[in-house]
């Protein structure tokens, strides 16, 4: 079956972008002038997604603002057609739709906004805050992956040792490829990892996930979708797979930093002069 949906969950607080974003949404927060949340966004459309389901939080609006059309404001351009042409290019092709989650409780619970909108169908999920840059969408990765086993499937790279307690990481079985077999995924590890495969963002969910999460304890504050997903792998019924790109953590101020620069060094308009400020800088410090 071609995957035609995707649901990406913005409803996290954003904390660690206090207090911009007491204001504005960490999705939106630009990667020089885009907000990340376009660069997922067409990520999964080069995937060969056609409807996307944007589940937003309290406080978001400004996100269904960034993707819905502006009239005035195209209006109020019209005899700037240079910068028309820079606006008209934020609609995409593609369906998008808002799902909201009212109250702050979990990953569980925001995918559990979307069950009406995927169907009985399997579904890509991306999170609002992770930017992975590859010339094969991380998204087709997965896709083609979910292809090979019909099974939910779960993006990991490796990270560093010292890292591994800030992530979902992997207990593998055995490793084919890149395609990870795995009895678990332990959440936050704070003692020895099982391994260095940590989930980064980027997953195809079936259908079955929503009973999985609905079978989970109701008095919990949260409600994690990393505990639904360990008990579709120990039934077999989820694994991982090793995706190749470069993934930002936009959530963390390090990665928005790196991801500036990094962008910044790739615009023609933008890499030569910006590499010159920086060589000077770097100089200075030396």
């Amino acid at each position: 079956m071609k995957i035609r949906k995707a649901i990406i969950p913005c409803g996290g607080l954003g904390t660690r972008f206090l207090p911009a974003t007491k204001a504005i949404p960490k999705e939106i927060l630009p990667v020089i002038d885009t907000p990340v949340l376009a660069y997922i966004v067409d990520e999964i459309i080069a995937g060969g997604i056609d409807s996307i389901m944007i589940i937003l939080g309290p406080g978001k609006s400004a996100i269904k603002d960034y993707f819905t059309e502006s009239a005035k404001l195209e209006k109020a351009l019209s005899g700037k057609p240079e910068l028309l042409e820079v606006l008209r290019s934020a609609d995409k092709k593609a369906e998008i739709v808002f799902g909201m989650q009212k109250y702050p409780r979990g990953s569980g619970d925001a995918v559990l906004q979307a069950k009406s909108f995927t169907g009985n169908e399997p579904f890509v999920m991306a999170n609002g805050d992770d930017l992975i840059v590859n010339d094969v969408p991380a998204v087709k990765q997965l896709t083609d992956a979910y292809n090979d086993r019909q099974a939910a499937v779960v993006g990991v790279q490796k990270v560093e040792r010292s890292e591994a307690c800030k992530y979902g990481i992997i207990d593998p079985t055995e490793i084919i490829g890149k395609t990870v077999l795995c009895s678990s995924i332990v959440e936050k590890p704070q003692g020895e990892p099982p391994s260095l495969y940590a989930a980064l963002g980027r997953y195809v969910l079936t259908p079955e996930v929503y009973d999985y999460i609905e079978s989970l304890p109701k008095n919990c504050r949260e409600i994690g979708l990393t505990d639904a997903v360990n008990r579709m792998m120990k039934n077999g019924e989820a694994y991982a797979y090793e995706f190749d790109g470069r993934r930002y953590d936009m959530g963390d101020k390090f990665g928005a930093l790196t991801a500036t620069v990094d962008f910044a060094l790739k615009r023609p308009d933008l890499k030569d002069k910006f590499k010159k400020y920086l060589l000077s800088v770097l100089g200075d410090e030396n």
